[in-house]
């Protein structure tokens, strides 16, 4: 703004003093004014890499329930947003764009957003340029628009820029080999009927199974059922005749975590562990390298996720609840 008050004194005393025309000086302050925006432009730039400035960026973490937003400046937190999930494998372009202009661009104001990082399950590549697009035009002055699967999301949280094995164990599960900088394997999960061992929805599924043909105590059925107030035949008709089983036998897990004293339980807990690692994570062959997870169930597990892990013969790395922290670290450090 200085710099352009200067330069109309400077366009003011050209035309006062007179041997040119308005139109000549007009376009010499204007070509002045492109050749300071550029300098300081490079400027900023330039602290930038160098670590002496940080850039407002946009980092999301999102699934079909709902969406993480954190806006950051370098690796500091300046505010945190919740939006309804983006899924663009069920969500048509309208959908998703009316949540980014109705429920975010409202909640961070006047931010003037340079980066966005947006990492969210259904991401698959014929959807990624509907959703950069989607972003580009929300963001004008942003620079940089990135759009990527939920797995590379945790990869990069929990392995940073190092070689590793990420793991996603929330409501369903899935894993990936990581090489520093993408994805270079995947055991497909399959879902929680064909597979997602490690799950919070196959722990709720063990449980069920567990508690009605006599694998844990009578009275932790009895608990169960009176706490929640179901009955078998209520636990059947969820799970086959409503919507989402899968979120509901994951909801299990809360009432699980508060009783893993008794032995029975906690075994079942760290058999699910083990089946995670024994047929899916196994399959990179790369013991030597660190086993990192987000999500719920491997943040409130996280013992009995160890434990399962040493017996397969694997070590456990960073686990955090939600990838966001280790995203802002990841991408603020830049």
């Amino acid at each position: 703004m200085l710099v352009i008050f200067i330069l109309r004194l400077v366009y003011s005393g050209i035309i006062s003093g007179g041997g040119v025309d308005r139109l000549s000086a007009y376009y010499e302050c204007s070509l002045l004014i492109i050749k300071w925006h550029v300098f300081f432009e490079g400027i900023r730039i330039f602290l930038y890499f160098c670590g002496k400035v940080n850039i407002m960026i946009l980092i999301a973490d999102s699934g079909s329930t709902k969406t993480d937003w954190v806006l950051a400046d370098g690796r500091h937190v300046v505010r945190q947003v919740l939006t309804q999930g983006i899924n663009p494998f069920h969500q048509d372009r309208l959908t998703v764009e009316n949540i980014v202009a109705g429920e975010l661009l409202p909640k961070l104001g006047a931010a003037d957003v340079k980066a966005v990082y947006y990492y969210g399950s259904g991401c698959r590549e014929e959807f990624i340029p509907m959703m950069a697009d989607i972003f580009t035009a929300a963001f004008s002055g942003a620079e940089h628009v990135e759009v990527n699967g939920d797995l590379l999301g945790a990869s990069r949280a929990v392995c940073g820029r190092d070689e590793g094995i990420a793991c996603i164990l929330g409501t369903g599960a899935n894993s990936g080999l990581y090489d520093g900088v993408r994805i270079t394997g995947n055991t497909p999960p399959l879902g929680y009927i064909l597979g997602d061992e490690g799950s919070g929805a196959v722990l709720g599924r063990m449980f069920v199974n567990a508690i009605f043909k006599g694998g844990l105590p009578e009275s932790l059925r009895d608990e169960y059922l009176s706490i929640t107030g179901q009955t078998m035949a209520d636990i059947i008709r969820r799970v086959y005749r409503e919507p989402l089983a899968n979120r509901y036998l994951a909801s299990m897990s809360c009432f699980i975590a508060g009783r893993l004293d008794v032995p029975s339980l906690r075994s079942m807990v760290i058999e699910n562990f083990r089946s995670f690692f024994s047929r899916n994570v196994v399959q990179y062959c790369r013991p030597d390298l660190p086993v990192g997870a987000v999500g719920s169930i491997a943040y409130y597990f996280r013992a009995e996720l160890e434990e399962a892990a040493g017996v397969e013969g694997f070590t456990v790395g960073k686990v955090m609840r939600s990838p966001l922290e280790g995203l802002v670290a990841f991408h603020g450090g830049k």
